[in-house]
């Protein structure tokens, strides 16, 4: 190949970019297999029973784990939002005369993951052990309180304090009011600024 391509005229440079390029394509169409951790840890999930339950305060997260003492079981977080329960439990074959005849009992790792709702508390968690059965609790957030509205006091202008100075007609203490004996006492008036009286 390198020759066809010397033959194009192509330098050294310029071939050896192709070739990087060409390997570069070969390694990724290349099948990406699973690690073996990775098949044993997705194995012991499917392999674990667990429920989860949620409160009113919070959420139970309620394992199996069989066999198992409390300092054999590890609870802990990852990656801030994810809850994470292993534990093994391990034969006895290689202890000195054993041989089992018969097994039927599940060995090996037990794990479990959760992804932990939005308004979990991660400081509050706490993990209790009884009889093979292992019941983390994962307390609740409390909800946010609403926001209280801004009361703005209403204050009184200071053209009002005067007393509506400038804008009215009526006196300060007027009812706004006129009577009959002023309403004929003024047509009286005109009538004689016209030259008229009136009987």
């Amino acid at each position: 190949m390198e020759v066809a391509l010397r033959d194009l005229g192509l330098d050294n440079t310029m071939i050896s970019a192709i070739h990087d390029m060409l390997e570069f394509i070969d390694d990724t169409e290349k099948p990406q297999h699973p690690s073996r951790t990775f098949i044993r840890d997705n194995k012991a999930m499917k392999s674990t029973p667990a429920d989860v339950i949620e409160l009113p305060n919070s959420y139970n997260f309620v394992v199996d784990m069989p066999g198992l003492k409390a300092d054999q079981i590890q609870v802990h977080l990852e990656d801030d939002n994810d809850l994470v329960v292993c534990g093994e439990r391990r034969r006895r074959d290689k202890e000195e005369g054993v041989k089992y005849l018969k097994m039927e009992r599940r060995f090996g790792k037990m794990l479990k993951k959760f992804d932990l709702p939005d308004n979990a508390d991660k400081e509050k968690v706490s993990a209790v052990c009884e009889d093979g059965v292992l019941t983390v609790v994962v307390y609740k957030s409390p909800p946010p309180q609403p926001k209280k509205p801004k009361v703005i006091e209403v204050k009184v202008g200071a053209a009002q304090q005067r007393g509506g100075a400038g804008g009215g007609g009526v006196g300060e203490g007027s009812t706004g009011e006129m009577k009959a004996s002023d309403w004929h006492e003024s047509e009286a008036s005109h009538g004689e600024s016209d030259g008229t009286k009136k009987d």
